[in-house]
């Protein structure tokens, strides 16, 4: 016989449609103190990123007012702080390094690198490398005055006195023929950067000797000692095997007046 639910069974039904249980949110299941703790915590911190965030921007005890420059040598500081721009009395924290950085590259080529850091709490300090001239090179219509030349083939700066102990380079090129060719295929700047090559590569002794180095094509370098002697290089390949064979050329015919090295594993002299 059909009877009506039980009241198990009515039980059963209203807790199937009554839904998940009920889960207290964060709040209510921290304790009071553990709350405020919470709190507290959360304020503190504010306080003191509010306090740094200040300290940094707002006040006086983090600003900049002193510049410092070091490695300068034909440079004087006051030329280095004056193309630095260094905004002094600005928050130390905001400076821009690396805007201070290419400034001073781009407004004063003898600079070859320069390093720009932060000295807290109020200082910036600017370490500065120097390009060392290996060749000058005198300018044609410029007053007789000389353009320095580093290691890397730049030309940097112009002085009216030519560097003692710098040789001088000589680009005799011809517009016809080979040399024509050469300076066609290279371009000047290559041939330079062989003049500088070679100038690196040379014998400490006959480097300090130097007085020309003379490029009329790619293949040709030659150089001309203080005391008249002159030394055929050829081209910048293979320097260290010339060079090698330049030293015992010499020490074999101290005489000799004239130096071949072009072919290293042939090397010649003449003339006494």
């Amino acid at each position: 016989m059909a009877g009506g639910a039980t009241t198990a069974e009515r039980g059963e039904r209203q807790q199937d449609t009554s839904g998940p249980p009920h889960r207290p949110g964060l709040l209510s299941r921290l304790r009071p103190h553990r709350l405020r703790t919470v709190v507290i915590l959360a304020l503190a911190l504010l306080v003191v990123g509010g306090g740094v965030l200040w300290v940094l921007y707002g006040s006086r005890w983090t600003r900049v007012e002193r510049v410092s420059v070091s490695g300068a040598g034909v440079l004087t500081q006051a030329q280095v702080r004056e193309a630095a721009e260094v905004p002094v009395g600005e928050p130390l924290v905001s400076v821009d390094t690396d805007a201070i950085e290419s400034r001073l590259l781009r407004k004063l080529p003898r600079i070859d690198s320069v390093e720009v850091t932060r000295s807290w709490p109020h200082g910036i300090g600017l370490k500065v490398v120097e390009r060392t001239p290996v060749l000058i090179v005198e300018s044609t219509g410029n007053g007789g005055k000389y353009a320095e030349v580093d290691a890397k083939g730049v030309r940097f700066a112009t002085v009216s006195d030519a560097p003692k102990g710098v040789p001088v380079l000589e680009l005799t090129l011809s517009r016809t023929g080979s040399q024509a060719a050469s300076l066609r295929r290279f371009g000047s700047d290559r041939l330079v950067r062989e003049a500088v090559r070679v100038a690196g590569d040379l014998p400490g002794a006959v480097a300090r000797a130097v007085r020309t180095v003379e490029v009329r094509s790619y293949d040709s370098v030659s150089l001309e000692l203080g005391d008249g002697r002159t030394v055929v290089w050829g081209s910048g390949e293979k320097g260290g095997a010339k060079a090698r064979a330049l030293t015992a050329l010499m020490k074999a015919a101290p005489g000799a007046r004239h130096f071949d090295v072009s072919v290293p594993t042939a090397p010649a002299s003449s003339g006494s």
